[in-house]
């Protein structure tokens, strides 16, 4: 085996196992698209929706929006062990405590 399929192999097989496939299934026919696509598809029917009306302040609408079901479902996979679930988000224990305060989740 040459370097070059070694390397095209070595990265086919990292690409499978290294981290968990961020697939997610969004609509009723269970069609797999990701993540991005459904909040693409999200934004885009809220703009259409506006009618012309101004809108103020999308960036922290969107946040909250997202951030309270993230915080919410890493802590039902953690089986609410705040200090994995911080693990896994990148936060600081105490930070996920304030957010979850805020979210009233806590």
């Amino acid at each position: 085996m040459n370097t070059e399929t070694l390397a095209s192999s070595t990265a086919e097989s990292l690409a499978e196992t290294s981290r968990p496939s961020c697939q997610l299934y969004v609509d009723q026919k269970d069609k797999p698209g990701t993540l991005r696509d459904s909040v693409d598809q999200s934004l885009a029917r809220y703009f259409g929706q506006l009618d012309g009306l101004e809108v103020r302040d999308i960036y922290n609408m969107v946040l909250s929006e997202v951030e309270a079901p993230l915080m919410e479902q890493t802590l039902r996979f953690t089986r609410n062990n705040q200090t994995r679930a911080a693990e896994i988000l990148g936060l600081n224990r105490g930070t996920l405590r304030k957010k979850l305060k805020q979210y009233g989740l806590l």
